[in-house]
């Protein structure tokens, strides 16, 4: 679809990584922007820009039909995130917020375009090796979040099939970029305290996703009219290998590059040891070891990017050296 100035773009997630991006380039592209937005959400940078913000919130219905009025266009950034707590509560977010969004979009009868932003963890937490999106999504999940992802992704696809929705669903690995207030903190702390060990072997892949790609391949879904009802996985043009993810980290950040390697056998009997005991006591906060950064640390996560670079025109400039560098803040 060609973006006019009639049309309105509505980012929800925006004062998050992925959707601060979005609205960002949106409002440098011409276009109308407005975002959804919790009352008590920080909205400093997004004051910055020439957006709406409306107050609203996924798991309040009644807050969504009024983001909604007129929208042509949705990038639904939004989700809840993380590699621990309780299932019901990312699925009230991720999937019942998701079905209330979409309800809301519909009902205006003015959406052209739905933009959903999944995850390469809707694949089975196991090694991959150039997997496409041939292989489905794993309804099992290893943590809330990712069952979730999955289930929220699997209602999209059952509204496009019995809705009419307008939608394309990308699904991103791994994303970071400037502005993250989360992984990249955590993991940059965590290398300072001379603590962090790779798990298993240093060489395997990660699923590596800067958020200036991610946002390349969002445009070109809003965009391109003959790809509506398809699926894609996204990446960085170059996946690199989590020695590499490690050390550039660590040569941007001004850190020592760690050494230490547990074996991944190990590190897999422990993090069952802390899960079951962290749920036994009930604590809310993620043990040191668990499946989910088993995943991110420990798996091989090389998924085919053929797909999108074949139909979508997907085709980022942006590497992930000079993509940490801004990342972090400082050149490599």
């Amino acid at each position: 679809m060609q973006v006019t100035s009639n049309d309105v773009l509505l980012v929800t997630g925006a004062t998050g990584l992925v959707g601060s991006h979005v609205a960002e380039q949106a409002v440098q592209r011409g276009w109308r922007v407005r975002t959804l937005v919790r009352p008590n959400a920080d909205m400093s940078f997004l004051r910055g820009l020439k957006v709406e913000l409306v107050h609203g919130d996924l798991d309040q219905p009644e807050s969504l039909k009024s983001a909604c009025d007129g929208v042509t266009i949705v990038i639904h950034c939004a989700a809840k995130v993380g590699d621990w707590g309780r299932t019901d509560e990312y699925r009230r977010i991720n999937v019942t917020g998701t079905r209330s969004l979409m309800e809301a979009a519909l009902a205006t009868r003015t959406l052209k375009r739905w933009v959903q932003i999944s995850s390469l963890g809707v694949y089975e937490g196991k090694d991959h090796y150039g997997t496409d999106e041939a292989t489905a999504p794993c309804t099992t999940g290893i943590d809330g979040y990712t069952l979730t992802k999955v289930e929220s992704e699997l209602l999209v696809c059952d509204y496009m099939r019995d809705r009419k929705l307008p939608a394309i669903v990308l699904r991103p690995g791994f994303i970071y970029g400037p502005r993250d207030r989360t992984i990249l903190p955590k993991l940059t702390e965590r290398l300072r305290s001379g603590k962090f060990a790779f798990l298993g072997a240093p060489e395997k892949l990660m699923n590596n996703t800067y958020v200036g790609n991610l946002c390349e391949a969002i445009w070109l879904a809003v965009e391109r009219d003959d790809i509506v009802g398809e699926i894609f996985n996204i990446r960085d043009p170059r996946a690199v290998t989590k020695r590499e993810f490690i050390d550039t980290v660590c040569d941007a950040a001004g850190i020592a590059r760690p050494t230490k390697i547990v074996p991944l056998a190990l590190a897999k009997v422990l993090a069952k040891a802390m899960e079951s005991t962290w749920k036994l006591l009930g604590k809310k906060d993620a043990p040191l070891l668990n499946n989910a950064r088993i995943k991110f640390l420990g798996l091989n996560l090389d998924y085919s990017i053929d797909k999108a670079t074949r139909q979508l025109g997907y085709a980022p400039l942006t590497d992930f050296r000079d993509a940490m560098s801004v990342s972090i803040g400082r050149r490599v």
